[in-house]
């Protein structure tokens, strides 16, 4: 599959998991969690591109705390600080683009 498609098919999945957390669909959205992220690994593994990998990979972190919430929200366990974890990851790898960025 080409990796722009499956970067826009992945967008679709984050939008509807997303939606299913708002309207509080809370099957759909949790089983929504597995292909959302397997998407992000894919696109992360097929990058060629060692700047976009970090953005891509700050990218899974987002969707993984993003996930991460949206599971705490639905069935009330833990703290959505559960999430804080991928999101200091996210930072870091975005930071790493960032560092890449102004080196060059």
């Amino acid at each position: 599959m080409d990796r722009r498609i499956l970067e826009n098919f992945h967008v679709l999945l984050w939008l509807i998991k997303d939606l299913c957390w708002a309207m509080e669909f809370q099957i759909l959205g949790s089983f929504l969690i597995l292909p959302t992220i397997a998407a992000a690994i894919w696109i992360l593994i097929i990058t060629k591109d060692q700047n976009e990998f970090w953005v891509n990979l700050a990218v899974l972190f987002w969707i993984m705390a993003n996930s991460t919430w949206m599971l705490v929200d639905f069935f009330q366990f833990g703290s959505k600080y559960y999430s804080l974890p991928s999101f200091i990851c996210g930072f870091i790898s975005f930071g790493i683009y960032c560092y890449k960025l102004w080196k060059n």
